[in-house]
């Protein structure tokens, strides 16, 4: 372990790991909510928007909130069929009105039977599996399961399924491994949320996309040259060196 870049990691945790680093971010789209579900599913369309600028992706999900008259949870639990018609018309980048309206249809059944989207990752069988062992096994099989059970319903559109990576296909799955940072991740920053108990912070995967590869290919820590789903497990192997309880903390130094 070179001990000047865990000093140097553990410094930018400790800047950018702070409530005024929400508004400039795409979490603070989650932290507009008090209540669980609302967080949940404001946090899953920023994760999901959140590729280029973080300004832009601010922007379009409040956008989309504003269509759900700011009630994600009601809205998409309550709608009326003509209610749908707010929603006609958004897009951000690839991510279109038939994407979205997808999305809704799947937390109206989800949330009918579940009282959290916790349990579209982890199933009880996945979360009893969350040990020192298999930690990568954990959390690859949460994010292979909710692909395969978020493309269940019947008019499922094949065109939306980019959206949703497995790790399967071999993506870092980024912006799902944020997702699930901001859900699981606790501590006394009050950044991350930590409503989600059913798998150990100590399981995450490190949320990694090409500038985050750069960097960490720069400082020494990451040597795989392709970027993609076992990259993240080499980063986040690393990260569990400096802090194995708490590798994705990192992801605040990494990023920016």
């Amino acid at each position: 372990m070179n001990e000047r870049i865990h000093k140097m990691l553990d410094q930018k945790v400790k800047q950018y790991n702070s409530i005024e680093f929400i508004e400039k971010d795409p979490i603070c789209i989650p932290h507009l909510f008090t209540k669980k579900q609302d967080i949940e599913i404001a946090g899953f369309f920023a994760a999901i928007f959140a590729w280029g600028n973080r300004t832009t992706i601010i922007n379009k999900s409040k956008e989309l909130l504003e269509r759900m008259d700011n009630a994600p949870y009601d809205f998409c639990t309550q709608h009326q069929d003509k209610e749908l018609k707010k929603l006609l018309g958004f897009v951000h980048r690839t991510f279109n009105d038939t994407d979205l309206l997808y999305c809704v249809e799947f937390f109206k059944q989800h949330y009918s039977k579940n009282e959290s989207l916790a349990t579209a990752f982890f199933t009880s069988s996945i979360s009893k599996n969350n040990t020192n062992q298999n930690k990568e096994d954990t959390i690859a099989q949460a994010l292979t399961h909710f692909q395969d059970y978020f493309f269940s319903l019947a008019d499922a559109p094949s065109r939306t399924k980019k959206h949703i990576a497995s790790p399967l296909s071999g993506s870092t799955c980024k912006r799902l491994n944020m997702f699930l940072r901001w859900m699981v991740r606790k501590d006394k920053q009050g950044v991350d949320f930590g409503i989600w108990n059913s798998v150990s912070p100590a399981a995450l995967i490190m949320p990694i996309d090409v500038h985050v590869a750069r960097v960490a290919r720069a400082l020494g820590i990451l040597h795989r040259s392709q970027t993609d789903w076992q990259t993240a497990i080499e980063l986040t192997n690393y990260c569990r060196t400096l802090d194995p309880k708490d590798p994705v903390k990192y992801d605040f130094a990494l990023f920016s």
